[in-house]
């Protein structure tokens, strides 16, 4: 399967040079601030990161994941034994196809006749083979609702890139298509996550509810990474700061959140986003803190990251320093979300003014690669 490091997604031009992305996909023209035209036969395709469905395929996806990265060997195979703690099986693609379903029932419930599709950016099913069958079934423009509410390279950038891959592997006659904006402050997003801080409290025992430390999370990235996130640079925090402090407003308003950072897998010569959950939980436990209550507000599903780096190597953490600890659910199928996606359909197809997600610059979240030898999970 054709990836990023096969296919020329900038042929003439610097990867971060005008004609943006966002232009090329959307067929040369910026992304419209007017109605889809009457009659053009649309779709909703959900893009993921992907995930294995077997021990067979652990090795495989992560060689997808980290193709062209010098990752060694042995950092794979690390990793590998994540997944096969859970099988060989990544909750990501039972959550994707979950959230789908609930997508396809929320748009049918509400009028809107618009086929839904997945595509991956590394494994099956592939965004080139979900493009090629929008293609087939006669699709001409697709929205692109990704599972990441945020700004940054491998947030946001990266799925710009997986749409202009799938439409070069088609060549002529692939649909045009036009991410969908940054969600992290849609109303719905930050009311799941609200629920499930509520019902997080609600677990801890009544002498600690109103002292708990609230901590958010979110996947680390590199330090070069993060100081371009966005037109002016910066954004992936601020977005991340933004989303925690709203989602804990609805809940507790004004009541202080920290905000760090998990799954780090570069080199530690590299710097990245810190302090990390675990050293966070230590210097609360030596501070006098008693309990704590995680909210990983930078996930959108229960995926590896969040059911290991946080139920697992977390939550040992807490014990092993005293610390009670409850972890808040992610957005998941919560109603609320699954319309925010449908929200976000309605505005672009309404015509509303593009914003960032969907109407990205062409040096927005540019990081030169390779890059830093980072292995996701999901």
């Amino acid at each position: 399967m054709p990836l990023a490091t096969d296919v020329d997604l900038h042929p003439g031009q610097a990867p971060n040079d005008d004609p943006s992305l966002a232009v090329r996909n959307n067929g040369g023209a910026d992304p419209a601030a007017a109605p889809a035209p009457a009659g053009r036969r649309e779709a909703l395709l959900v893009l993921s990161f992907g995930g294995p469905r077997g021990y067979a395929d652990v090795i495989p996806f992560l060689e997808n994941v980290t193709r062209g990265r010098g990752v060694p060997r042995e950092r794979l195979e690390a990793v590998a034994e994540h997944y096969r703690h859970f099988g060989g099986v990544s909750p990501i693609n039972e959550q994707n196809e979950a959230l789908i379903a609930a997508v396809e029932a929320d748009l049918q419930a509400h009028g809107v006749d618009l086929p839904v599709y997945w595509g991956n950016r590394n494994w099956a099913p592939y965004v080139e083979d979900a493009w090629r069958q929008m293609a087939d079934d006669g699709i001409e423009h697709v929205y692109v609702f990704a599972t990441s509410a945020y700004a940054s390279a491998s947030g946001c950038r990266q799925y710009h890139e997986d749409v202009a891959r799938a439409r070069a592997v088609l060549g002529a006659g692939a649909p045009t298509a036009e991410k969908l904006p940054h969600y992290f402050d849609a109303p719905g997003f930050v009311q799941a996550n609200a629920e499930a801080l509520a019902a997080a409290l609600a677990e801890l025992p009544d002498d600690v509810r109103s002292t708990a430390r609230l901590v958010a999370t979110a996947h680390s990235i590199p330090g070069a990474m993060a100081a371009v996130a966005g037109p002016d640079g910066g954004a992936y925090q601020d977005e991340l700061h933004a989303a925690a402090r709203a989602v804990v407003d609805a809940v507790d308003p004004g009541r202080p959140v920290d905000l760090v950072w998990q799954s780090r897998s570069g080199p530690p010569s590299v710097p990245w986003l810190e302090p990390d959950v675990n050293d966070h939980l230590r210097t609360l436990a030596a501070a006098g803190e008693t309990a704590v209550v995680v909210l990983p507000v930078g996930f959108v599903s229960d995926h590896l990251e969040v059911v290991w780096d946080l139920d697992n190597e977390a939550r040992e953490t807490a014990a092993e320093l005293g610390l009670t600890f409850v972890r808040a659910g992610t957005a998941g199928t919560h109603p609320a979300f699954v319309a925010t996606v449908r929200e976000l359909l309605e505005e672009r197809r309404a015509g509303a003014p593009p914003r960032l997600g969907t109407n990205c610059p062409a040096a927005c979240c540019y990081v030169a690669r390779p890059q830093t030898g980072a292995t996701s999970r999901r």
